[in-house]
């Protein structure tokens, strides 16, 4: 069973898996920080100094600040934090869009080439002139064809 199981986990498509989780998992990083610190502050300074992170509705019906204070009220308050969510949608579309790019990238790279079609001429073998496959006789020399 061990035997098996190491023939499982060492085959390709379980390693480049596991490469590609990993990977992704980092990328994931780097993204989210471009996004919170890079994207969304110009934004929000354009949308009239907005920081994404800290829009929430309270649930509660009494009055905090921000999303902290709600928390660490005894006991905590409910909050409908859609400024993360607006930031996970756009950490969500930055990745899609440079999946998409990695992919079209590679399919690109791996595009199998076309099969060329079928000839439908041939040349004849006395004159050298092109003529259909299915000609008797050649056109410019009338030479009789098998």
């Amino acid at each position: 069973m061990l035997k098996e199981f190491k023939q499982f986990a060492m085959r390709g498509n379980v390693v480049d898996l596991a490469v590609g989780v990993i990977i992704g998992a980092a990328f994931s990083k780097i993204v989210s920080s471009l996004v919170e610190d890079v994207i969304l502050p110009p934004i929000g300074r354009l949308l009239g100094h907005v920081d994404f992170s800290g829009l929430f509705i309270n649930l509660s019906g009494t009055h905090f600040d921000s999303i902290a204070a709600a928390k660490a009220a005894t006991p905590p308050q409910p909050t409908l934090n859609y400024g993360i969510f607006i930031n996970s949608v756009i950490n969500f579309l930055i990745v899609a869009f440079a999946v998409f790019l990695v992919v079209h990238q590679v399919n690109r790279w791996t595009r199998k080439p076309v099969a060329p079609a079928a000839p439908t001429t041939k040349d004849c073998p006395q004159c050298a002139m092109t003529i259909p496959l299915a000609a008797k006789r050649c056109g410019h020399c009338t030479t009789q064809l098998a």
